[in-house]
């Protein structure tokens, strides 16, 4: 511990120090004053030795807080030989018991001082009977101790109601930390799907667009509608994310994607010039929103990194439809020929995917396969 560290950790301000010197003053002032207009008879020592010896009780007080166990055993010795130190001896009992960090010793050194102060009493008590001195030492004892006691126990109580309520809001603290953190994932997977996905697409048929206007107007017309048609889809994607971040969620619930919606993504991909084929089996039924969501944006977020990274590779979708879980398949081969227009990649469409199925407790795979990719997903379905 770095030198002074004992104060500061005892002694936690400074009106707590200054409390404790004035009140070590004070007893000592006043113990000496009294003690030396007392009769000698009152005591062995006269009346300037008890003084003394008060002064140095009084000032020991200082310490109270910080050995309140070794001050209560030298002021329990001390006065009872030298009889000084009266209201120094009651203040140290109460100090005692209120900051003793064991009950234990509290209690020990309280009941020694009673039993000494009863077998060896002062002269003036010396002729009392041993029953009056047991009830006399029992009421200049047990108050102080009695509530030292007590005044420890509240500290205590209030200390550990300050600790939890400080360890309740760190969790609040991190909590909330963590909510932000997961709806920033969440607003950023979101924005990824509407912008990212639709402009990816938008910007492939834009170089078609290009390179067909001159000689196939009738081609490039419907091209540019296909543009207008996904521009209008990622306005209206972008409108409700944007009400869901003012508004909350549950206000403007989103669209079920179904299959026809999984074949217009395709319709479109294979319209921006990618040959891409889509396959579904099993029995064609309504899946639950978000496992419709999911499959719209995994089938959405794989065609558009063909389109990225393979150009003009074959692709297959496959949608298997079973009683307990939907499959979905998206598989390029190799590139024959490198993308015409090269589009940024943030690195965060899969990662974004992954987090999707895990949420709804499904499986996701993404990796090379024969020269080109596949990504696998299994969506459980929940029971009837």
């Amino acid at each position: 511990m770095q030198p002074g560290g004992w104060w500061r950790t005892a002694w936690a301000s400074r009106r707590s120090r200054a409390l404790d010197v004035a009140i070590a003053v004070s007893a000592a002032i006043t113990d000496a004053t009294v003690l030396w207009f007392t009769p000698q008879q009152d005591f062995w020592l006269p009346p300037w030795g008890v003084s003394a010896a008060s002064v140095v009780v009084g000032l020991a007080l200082i310490v109270r807080r910080l050995h309140p166990v070794g001050l209560a055993v030298f002021t329990v010795a001390f006065s009872t030989a030298t009889g000084g130190g009266a209201i120094g001896f009651i203040i140290m009992l109460y100090s005692l018991a209120a900051y003793a960090a064991s009950r234990r010793a509290a209690v020990a050194v309280s009941v020694a001082g009673y039993v000494l102060s009863v077998v060896l009493p002062a002269p003036a008590a010396s002729n009392d009977s041993l029953g009056v001195r047991a009830i006399s030492a029992v009421a200049f004892i047990a108050v102080p101790v009695l509530l030292g006691l007590y005044m420890g126990a509240r500290k205590q109580l209030l200390a550990s109601l300050q600790e939890r309520t400080a360890r309740l809001e760190r969790e609040r603290h991190l909590l909330a930390e963590r909510a932000r953190g997961e709806e920033r994932t969440r607003i950023a997977r979101e924005m990824h799907d509407v912008v990212a996905n639709r402009i990816s697409v938008m910007v492939v048929h834009a170089g078609a667009l290009r390179a067909i206007a001159s000689r196939d107007p009738g081609r490039a017309a419907e091209t540019a509608n296909v543009i207008g048609e996904m521009g209008r889809q990622a306005l209206e994607e972008l409108r409700h994310v944007i009400g869901v971040l003012r508004q909350g969620e549950e206000v403007l619930p989103q669209e079920n994607a179904t299959l026809e919606h999984v074949r217009e993504l395709v319709g479109q991909s294979g319209a921006a010039g990618l040959r891409v084929d889509l396959a579904v089996r099993g029995e064609h039924r309504p899946m639950p929103p978000a496992v419709g969501r999911a499959v719209y944006r995994l089938v959405q977020e794989a065609l558009t990194n063909v389109h990225k990274h393979a150009g003009a590779a074959d692709t297959r979708v496959a949608l298997v439809l079973l009683a307990e879980a939907v499959e979905v398949e998206v598989v390029n081969g190799v590139s024959t020929a490198p993308p015409e227009h090269a589009l940024p990649s943030g690195g965060n469409g899969l990662v974004g995917l992954r987090e999707r199925v895990t949420a709804l407790g499904g499986g996701f795979e993404a990796g090379p396969l024969d020269g080109g990719w596949a990504v696998r997903a299994r969506l459980p379905l929940p029971t009837s």
